[in-house]
């Protein structure tokens, strides 16, 4: 069967996150590098099809197709590593530490960042000419979607900040089920079709992705947005990390790994 069993996959899912703290920095930060570069094509790609179809939900359905590219080809997003590393901290794998994880996740963070920010410079090229022209419309929705997802948030103070960490939580729930839906099969069809469905449903909710957004609000800065990079950091960036380091962690890695591994003894019935 090319279906995987969740006893089976969640051995995997700790075998992946050991891999993962063992490997050599540069091998992490082109992994990463990479990852946040294709993330970052597959959003450009969403609203451009949004734009030009006036469907969102056409957008949110094809946007998937970045996030299969580049686990297809083993590159690591942030909001995966939160969820795979800790586990096997937990499951005391030999050499695995706090420390570790944490450099780990460090690492992680700026290579994606490092690619997500490339293509923003790159697609500004496109959008504008070269900087000779105003922004394409496409341009010109990302950078009113900078505007709305960090002053929209600011404006209703902390309500707004509980909406957006809490918007970064459900966000990295689906997104990990993502991650995970990349080990439950054999096939390339059914890592696809697992790994799509969780996408598109965060993605057509209008969660937080810590990554995604590492393309559009320097994108929508660099195309002229009516905001700050401390309003950035401060009003997205750093609470959606939070949210999905929770979220994921919580959510998935936790309940998968203490049901499906460290399963409690079956009742009796004598």
């Amino acid at each position: 069967m090319s279906y995987i069993v969740p006893a089976e996959f969640v051995t995997k899912m700790v075998d992946a996150g050991e891999s993962k703290i063992y490997m050599a920095t540069r091998d992490a930060l082109i992994r990463a590098y990479m990852a946040g570069a294709i993330l970052a094509l597959s959003a450009v790609f969403a609203v451009t099809v949004s734009v030009q179809t006036g469907s969102p939900i056409l957008g949110a359905a094809l946007f998937p197709v970045g996030f299969c590219i580049l686990y297809l080809m083993g590159f690591d997003l942030l909001t995966g590593v939160f969820v795979l590393t800790p586990l096997a901290l937990m499951d005391r794998r030999p050499g695995v530490t706090l420390k570790a994880v944490l450099r780990h996740w460090g690492v992680i963070f700026v290579g994606n960042f490092l690619g997500a920010l490339t293509v923003a410079f790159l697609m500004a090229i496109v959008f504008t000419y070269g900087f000779s022209t105003p922004p394409s419309k496409v341009g010109e929705v990302i950078s009113h979607i900078g505007e709305n997802r960090t002053l929209g948030y600011k404006e209703y103070g902390a309500g707004g900040m509980l909406t957006i960490f809490v918007r970064g939580v459900l966000c990295n729930w689906m997104v990990s089920l993502g991650v995970v839906g990349a080990m439950i099969s054999t096939t390339v069809s059914g890592k696809v079709i697992a790994m799509w469905m969780p996408i598109m449903l965060f993605f057509a909710m209008g969660f937080e992705h810590s990554v995604v957004n590492m393309f559009l609000f320097p994108s929508a800065l660099i195309l002229g947005g009516n905001f700050s990079i401390m309003d950035y950091m401060v009003w997205n960036e750093i609470p959606v990390v939070l949210g999905n380091l929770i979220g994921g962690l919580s959510l998935t890695g936790l309940t998968l790994y203490t049901t499906h591994m460290k399963t409690a003894p079956k009742r009796s019935f004598n």
